[in-house]
């Protein structure tokens, strides 16, 4: 899963907003105070960087379960990357990052999608009589889902990183 490198996508841009800013501080004067919305802003990439750094944890629990083929505990760690993507969602979001929030939003809409899809797939294939000939194709769908929600995602990161 692409989950590791959306936090370290995640933790460069924190890091890189922090150097900009302590880089400002270290040249300059009355100027160089970083103002609130700067701080708004900085917050907010704070924010997300813990929450990503917390979805990455969740998502790996899921995969370790999809793995072993345990469809409660995919369902028990799918729930907790849900309340992941929720705080994601409710973050409160400066002016100047709204648009970087909607690729997050619209990222963990897909990855929640994605989530519940293969759920669903799994609990139909635990089943006697699965029809396996369309499993191919509801991986396909369902990873799809994904990478675009890590696509979203990476997207809301890359324009992070262009306003720092």
């Amino acid at each position: 899963m692409k989950s590791g490198v959306i936090a370290k996508i995640a933790s460069t841009t924190c890091v890189a907003a922090l150097a900009a800013c302590l880089m400002t501080g270290c040249f300059g004067g009355p100027a160089a105070t970083m103002n609130e919305e700067q701080q708004a802003n900085r917050a907010y990439m704070s924010q997300v960087n813990q929450t990503m750094e917390e979805l990455d944890s969740s998502l790996d629990g899921f995969v370790d379960a999809v793995s072993r083929g345990d469809v409660v505990n995919m369902r028990s760690q799918a729930d907790n990357a849900y309340k992941t993507l929720d705080k994601l969602e409710s973050i409160e979001v400066p002016d100047a990052m709204a648009d970087i929030q909607e690729s997050y939003v619209e990222g963990t809409s897909k990855l929640r999608e994605a989530l519940d899809g293969y759920i669903e797939l799994y609990t139909d294939a635990s089943n006697p009589g699965f029809d396996w000939s369309g499993y191919d194709k509801r991986i396909a769908e369902i990873q799809k889902l994904y990478d675009d929600g890590v696509a979203a995602l990476e997207a809301g990161d890359e324009a992070a990183a262009q306003k720092s």
